[in-house]
């Protein structure tokens, strides 16, 4: 018995710097940003690496797990991810930390089938089982949510490389804990892993958000032949999957329409939280003058509402059914970002911190919605893949979120900066790039242009921020109206609660 209860200690351990990785640097965008001198693409690069490749290596890695055991996939993943963090933490380039948050990515990609399959494989009785995933999931959304805050405390006292090095105590404790009290598990050596198909499909994400990024600021043939390389390698993915008799991805699964729209659901809700998240950050920095502390305490409210939507979530989808739940859901999403595009977060901060609360709420339960169309729609025998797949999913939609946010937030940026009438000429590409690239060019400048050129950033990206805000307001208005209409009979009450544990 104890021994259970150490294994779940391990998986918490292990974990919590995993979900913790996917957002800490959201706060601290701007003070990498003038560390590294670094560019919008550059940045965001850093930001969404992570999610990215781990969302195309979660499947294969789990499959590994089966044959190699949850012990030995927990130390050769918790091994990896120590060694990139240390990478992360001293690197002097941003090609450095690009490929530093990969090799994380690699490693975190290993950790989460590891924990599950731990938790799966030890909990043998069904509500030890159900509570031990309760805890797993509170630990995945609270480090995520809590990332920021984390972020900025560790930014007010010493380097930024320390938000990557607070890592190293846990997996070295983690690597003894495992190596000493976790046993050996039977394996599965016939196990396919479709390796080759994941690092296609992770080829094909990059290339195409690569294209994407670069054809903002300079749309030419290169960025064409990338996207269209990209394109095919996707088509070529899920050609292929549909014909495997072993598939890394089932996509039979989402000729099913509650699974479908759930996949959509959960990738835009984390598109949006996410996606928030970076875009506060930036301006509570740049703009209003705030330390990273200092912003991470200001999302706390928004923080809170992620952390505490679960519980309100499930007795609402209970109670309502999934159709209402979730297009309500989505639909607060909208109107909050409405709210947050027309508050003032200097002055009405009371309105701001509501306006957050509601997102970080209704997010969750579009979340959650998400979670019980999908498993309350599938056999239990097809409960894994479909899993399996929400989890990949998530981490997409993370992606997506700093890339699809980021994306619109420079390109507002770029149609709204004015450049000041004696900027030299070979400064307007940076200045006109970024916030950051115009801030780092401030700093050369004599006062009077460096007051110039910071006043029309910030008056630039508040417009920026509107115009992104309210664009994804409307964005996430259809999407209600899609689920609306893709959810025209809810689920029987009984599977719907079966689904939420």
């Amino acid at each position: 018995m104890f021994r259970r209860w150490l294994i779940l200690a391990i998986v918490i351990l292990i974990y919590l710097p995993v979900a913790m990785d996917a957002t800490i640097l959201h706060v601290a965008a701007p003070t990498l940003s003038e560390a590294l001198a670094l560019s919008n693409k550059e940045l965001l690069w850093i930001i969404d690496i992570y999610s990215l490749v781990m969302a195309g290596l979660i499947l294969p890695m789990g499959a590994l797990g089966d044959r190699i055991g949850f012990k030995r996939l927990i130390i050769i993943g918790s091994t990896l991810f120590g060694i990139a963090s240390v990478f992360a933490a001293f690197s002097d380039s941003a090609m450095r930390l690009i490929a530093s948050r990969a090799l994380l990515a690699v490693g975190a990609a290993m950790i989460i089938p590891a924990t599950l399959s731990a938790i799966r494989n030890t909990f043998l009785e069904e509500k030890q089982r159900n509570f031990a995933l309760g805890i797993w999931a509170t630990v995945g959304g609270g480090g995520a949510a809590f990332g920021p805050l984390l972020g900025g405390a560790i930014l007010g006292h010493f380097h930024w490389g320390a938000v990557f090095l607070i890592n190293i105590p846990v997996i070295i404790l983690v690597l003894l804990m495992t190596i000493f009290f976790v046993p050996k598990q039977k394996v599965q050596t016939t196990q396919n892993l479709n390796l080759l198909q994941a690092l296609i499909l992770v080829i094909a994400i990059l290339s195409i958000i690569y294209a994407l990024k670069t054809g903002i600021t300079a749309f030419n043939w290169m960025s064409i032949t990338i996207f269209t390389v990209g394109f095919a390698l996707l088509a070529g993915f899920i050609q292929n999957q549909f014909r495997s008799a072993s598939p890394m991805i089932d996509f039979h699964l989402f000729k099913n329409r509650f699974i479908s729209t759930g996949i959509i659901m959960a990738i835009v809700a984390m598109m949006a939280l996410v996606g928030f998240e970076l875009l506060i950050s930036q301006e509570l920095q740049f703009v209003y003058g705030y330390t990273a502390l200092e912003a991470g305490l200001f999302v706390l409210p928004f923080m809170l509402a992620i952390s505490c939507g679960g519980p309100i979530a499930s007795v609402l989808v209970n109670k309502f059914g999934l159709r209402r739940i979730a297009t309500t859901g989505i639909l607060l999403s909208g109107l909050s970002m409405f709210g947050l595009a027309h508050t003032d977060f200097a002055s009405a901060q009371l309105q701001a911190w509501g306006m957050m609360i509601l997102l970080g709420i209704s997010v969750q339960i579009a979340l959650l919605s998400s979670t019980a169309a999908i498993m309350s729609s599938v056999s239990p025998e097809k409960a894994a893949a479909a899993g399996a797949i929400e989890g990949m999913a998530y981490e997409l939609g993370a992606g997506f979120g700093v890339a699809f946010f980021g994306l619109m937030l420079s390109w507002f940026y770029m149609q709204s900066i004015v450049m000041p009438s004696d900027l030299p000429q070979a400064l307007i590409p940076a200045v006109s790039s970024s916030i950051g690239e115009a801030m780092y060019v401030a700093n050369d400048m004599d006062i009077s242009l460096a007051t110039q050129i910071q006043d029309n950033a910030k008056a630039a990206f508040i417009r920026s921020h509107r115009q992104v805000l309210n664009t994804s307001g409307i964005l996430l208005m259809i999407l209600a109206a899609y689920v609306w209409l893709r959810l025209p009979n809810p689920h029987r009450k009984d599977r719907v609660v079966e689904s939420l544990g």
